[in-house]
């Protein structure tokens, strides 16, 4: 891949709810995502991160049915004209997408003694987001679409999947086939918040301007 195709590929990547198809991935494709979200870089090579493949419809079910709820719970603390612009806006595609992949990280995986980490312990929460986002972009590649669900309560999701209690569930996300990639982020274009202007987020040498 040259730079413009990457780069194509990070303007591209979009935050998929109500595009996906249900069409089932080849299982060659499922496993060049995987294999890209495992060669994420990690704090002291500890690869904190598994992967949690969720395809049993009962399964999608309880979470949907869980998120439906916490996403009320959010709407009920919204200004009314807050809460009808987020009315319209889908928040995932649980049952929707060909299956289910939850990232989880374990902050004991490296043992007691993980190079880099002895100052920022959250280092392997960001490797795993890492890992997320080396799936994400490869997923972007292949025509595959990602949609990160962020409405649930972790104690849920570890009790739903027998989560280990010392393992984070940082993500579901809902991968499958789309009929198409919006342009615009779907944040952007039901009017919840814009981009930010690159130029407001650099600063030189020090935070304040």
């Amino acid at each position: 891949m040259n730079a413009a195709a990457l780069y194509d590929v990070i303007e591209r990547r979009r935050d998929v709810r109500a595009e996906f198809t249900g069409e089932p991935i080849g299982s060659d494709v499922l496993d060049r995502l995987l294999g890209a979200a495992h060669a994420a870089p990690s704090v002291g090579n500890s690869q904190p991160w598994d992967f949690v493949l969720v395809r049993d419809p009962e399964t999608r079910a309880r979470f949907q049915e869980h998120v439906a709820t916490e996403r009320a719970t959010y709407a009920a603390t919204l200004p009314s004209e807050r809460r009808e612009t987020f009315g319209r806006i889908k928040v995932e595609g649980i049952r929707d997408a060909t299956l289910g992949i939850v990232i989880t990280y374990d902050p004991d995986r490296g043992g007691p003694q993980v190079l880099g980490r002895h100052a920022i312990d959250d280092a392997g929460l960001y490797s795993t987001c890492l890992a997320i986002q080396n799936l994400w972009l490869a997923a972007t590649a292949e025509d595959i679409g990602v949609g990160w669900v962020s409405f649930y309560r972790e104690q849920f999701l570890r009790d739903l999947l027998a989560i280990p209690p010392r393992v984070r569930p940082v993500a579901w996300l809902c991968v499958g086939p789309v009929t198409h990639l919006e342009d615009v982020p779907d944040l952007e274009r039901h009017g919840w918040r814009p981009r930010r202007p690159l130029a407001d987020a650099v600063h030189h040498e020090t935070f304040r301007r």
